[in-house]
C-alpha cells in the first residue's frame, strides 16, 4: 500500500468518525442521564464502525480487509478469557487489601432486586448474575464491542502496520481511542466520581495497554472478532460484573475499582508487557 493511500484512509476514517461522534457526544451530554441516554451510547460506540464502512464505499477499499472472516477459534477463545483473567486478579487483589468488599449485601440484594430474585440465598444471586453476565450479558455488550473494533482495529490499526510498526501502531491508536472518550469522561458522568487528574491517567493507561493487547490480537488473527470480543468481555466483565459485586470500603474503594481507578489498568500493564514482548508473533502473522 503507497503511503499516500494509506494516510488518505486513515484521515478519511478519521473525520468521518469525528464529525459523526460529535452528534452523539451532543445528545449524551445535553441530556444527562436520560432514559434514552444508552440508545445514544451504542450510536457512539457505532460511529468508528459506521466511519469504517463509509471509508470502505468512498475510498473503494475491500471490504475484507476490516478483517470480518472469523478465523482460528482459539483467538476468539483468547479474546474471551483475558479480560476475564485481569478483571478477577485485579479485584481479587482490591478484596484481599481491604479497598473493596466481595459480594456486598447491599450490592447483591440491589442486584436480587434487578433480576427479581429477591427470595433468593446470596450465592445463588452472584452465581446465577455471574452466569447471565457471561452469556446474555456478553452477547448484547458485543453489539456496541463490534461497532467500535470495525473502526479502531478494523481499519485503522492495519493501515497504520505498514508505516508505524506494531509498537507504533498499538500506541498512536491507543492515544486516539483514548481522546475519544475525553468529551464524556471530563464534561459527562463516564466516570465513577475520582477526580478527573485520576480518571483520566488511569483510564489512559487502561486503553494504551489494551491497545497493545487488541493489535496483537487483530494482526495475529487477521480477524476483527477476537478484539470484538475481547472489547466485549472487558465491558462486562469490568462494567457489569465485578464493579458492582463490589462494596465500598471507605473513600479509596473508587479509587481502586473500575477503569478509572488503579487495580485494573495496574493488572492490564502486566498482560500487555507479555503480548508486546511477543509482537514478533503477530507481526508475522501479517
Amino acid at each position: 500500500m503507497r503511503d499516500h493511500e494509506r494516510w488518505g484512509d486513515v484521515g478519511t476514517f478519521l473525520g468521518l468518525a469525528i464529525a459523526i461522534s460529535c452528534i452523539f457526544y451532543a445528545l449524551i451530554l445535553s441530556t444527562g442521564a436520560a432514559p434514552a441516554g444508552r440508545y445514544y451510547v451504542t450510536g457512539l460506540m457505532w460511529t468508528p464502525g459506521v466511519a469504517a464502512l463509509l471509508t470502505v464505499r468512498l475510498r473503494g477499499l475491500d471490504m475484507a480487509s476490516l478483517g470480518l472472516g472469523w478465523g482460528e477459534g482459539r483467538w476468539a477463545l483468547t479474546g474471551y478469557l483475558v479480560p476475564l483473567g485481569y478483571t478477577l486478579v485485579a479485584y481479587a487483589a482490591v478484596w484481599i487489601l481491604g479497598f473493596g468488599g466481595f459480594a456486598d449485601q447491599a450490592n447483591v440484594a440491589a442486584l436480587a432486586d434487578t433480576l427479581g430474585w429477591k427470595d433468593t440465598a446470596p450465592a445463588l444471586v452472584i452465581l446465577g448474575y455471574f452466569a447471565l453476565m457471561a452469556t446474555s450479558g456478553f452477547v448484547i455488550a458485543l453489539t456496541g464491542g463490534l461497532g467500535e473494533e470495525l473502526g479502531w482495529r478494523g481499519l485503522l490499526a492495519p493501515r497504520m502496520m505498514g508505516a508505524l510498526g506494531f509498537t507504533g501502531t498499538a500506541l498512536v491508536v491507543g492515544v486516539i481511542w483514548t481522546a475519544w472518550h475525553l468529551p464524556l469522561l471530563l464534561f459527562g458522568s463516564y466516570n465513577q466520581g475520582t477526580p478527573w487528574w485520576v480518571s483520566v491517567p488511569c483510564f489512559a493507561v487502561l486503553v494504551l495497554s489494551i491497545s497493545v493487547i487488541l493489535t496483537w490480537l487483530r494482526m495475529r488473527s487477521n480477524s476483527v472478532w477476537p478484539c470484538a470480543i475481547f472489547h466485549a468481555s472487558h465491558n462486562i466483565f469490568v462494567q457489569a460484573v465485578f464493579t458492582p459485586l463490589t462494596g465500598a470500603r471507605g473513600a479509596a474503594t473508587p479509587y481502586a475499582i473500575g477503569e478509572f481507578g488503579v487495580a485494573v489498568p495496574a493488572a492490564l500493564v502486566l498482560v500487555a508487557t507479555w503480548f508486546w514482548m511477543k509482537r514478533k508473533e503477530a507481526v508475522a502473522a501479517v
